[in-house]
């Protein structure tokens, strides 16, 4: 009879994911490096993924974080879950193709009934030849799209360019890299090489995201990518992986030399940014939210996700910055009473975020919300 898998606790499963995520002490590693070792850093807003770097990195200047985009190094591209993410773009070119069929079913999803008016095939191509030889933003596409289809659906078309065309937005001189409305460029005239769309093996990128974000088991590999059915990926890996099994007899899958360490590992206080994908990348996210009500607090009805602390590697609170002229304030919202050694650690972090986030400012403080 075969052994029975080794048991991992919800907070071994917690300090596995924050060595991982870089969160269990800053490290000494590139931008780029970082990146990599993420996967991905969810980007809808530019400032997000930079405060998610400066957070694990000993070495975090803004300069320094936007080199690596504007040297063609990293990415902002549409990617997982159909959301614009940071990625190397070694990553980006080599897992485009095996995201591509939840892009096309997340768009049909969007799109419903007035999907069906689209020939996909055509309006791919119209977008790749309007993106040729040029940078433009997303108004200027629908400009033209106006222009070529005066009855026809052009959000419609224009967000299935989005989903269907491997487009980068162009980074800039911007203090975040880049402006509300960036341009957007063919990811092959950027890189340099063919970046596929047509579907590719899942097999490398579970292999990504289990570096990153395992153990975990397929269900929480799909909420991930939005891949709709990973577990013959999982199956075809299982003789290269390691398994395990948690606290509700799930089984978990892991790269054999992959950290897990022990459960009493000392987590620091630290700041997630809005979106940061810790708290997205599982089905099951106990790992990370001590209570289902903290969880409903920070990713709202409206798909926003708010900023978020951690305390003994739990999400433990929110958080916000108030600008007022030269003035930056943190605004910091516990869920429930802290310690006052924690709530020094954090005012310590907070300025350091400060600093770091709104560094023109010259007035800046930690402030507590809810009387704390």
């Amino acid at each position: 009879m075969a052994a029975a898998a080794p048991l991992l606790t919800a907070r071994e499963l917690n300090r596995a994911t924050l060595a991982r995520q870089m969160l269990l002490a800053r490290e000494r590693e590139t931008a780029s490096g970082a990146v990599a070792r993420l996967v991905g850093l969810q980007a809808q807003l530019a400032r997000p993924p930079l405060v998610g770097l400066w957070t694990r990195l000993e070495e975090a200047r803004r300069d320094d974080l936007l080199g690596p985009l504007r040297r063609r190094e990293v990415v902002r591209a549409t990617a997982m879950r159909g959301t614009l993410h940071l990625m190397t773009a070694e990553d980006y070119a080599a897992l485009r193709g095996a995201l591509q069929p939840a892009l096309t079913r997340g768009l049909v999803s969007v799109l419903g009934a007035r999907n069906k008016a689209l020939d996909l095939a055509a309006v791919e191509a119209e977008g790749r030849a309007f993106f040729a030889g040029r940078t433009a933003t997303f108004d200027e596409l629908r400009a033209h799209l106006g222009r070529q289809h005066p009855q026809g659906d052009v959000r419609a078309m224009a967000y299935a360019i989005r989903l269907l065309v491997p487009l980068i937005q162009l980074p800039t001189a911007d203090p975040w890299g880049f402006p509300a409305q960036a341009d957007f460029v063919l990811a092959d005239e950027w890189l340099g090489k063919d970046v596929h769309t047509a579907e590719a093996s899942a097999d490398g990128l579970v292999l990504r995201y289990l570096a990153a974000f395992g153990p975990a088991t397929p269900g929480d590999a799909q909420v991930w990518s939005a891949l709709a059915a990973l577990r013959e990926a999982f199956a075809r890996l299982r003789p290269k992986l390691v398994t395990f099994r948690d606290e509700r007899k799930r089984e978990l899958f892991d790269l054999p030399d992959a950290p897990r360490p022990a459960a009493d590992t000392p987590a620091p206080v630290r700041f997630l940014p809005e979106f940061d994908n810790v708290l997205l990348s599982h089905d099951d996210r106990t790992r990370i939210f001590a209570a289902d009500a903290h969880r409903a607090r920070v990713v709202l009805k409206n798909l926003q996700v708010r900023a978020t602390f951690l305390v003994d590697g739990l999400v433990a609170g929110t958080w916000k910055i108030e600008r007022k002229k030269t003035a930056a304030a943190l605004v910091v919202e516990p869920f429930g009473a802290l310690t006052k050694k924690t709530k020094q650690a954090l005012e310590t972090e907070g300025d350091a975020l400060l600093r770091f986030a709104e560094e023109d400012a010259a007035a800046r403080e930690v402030r507590w919300s809810r009387g704390e």
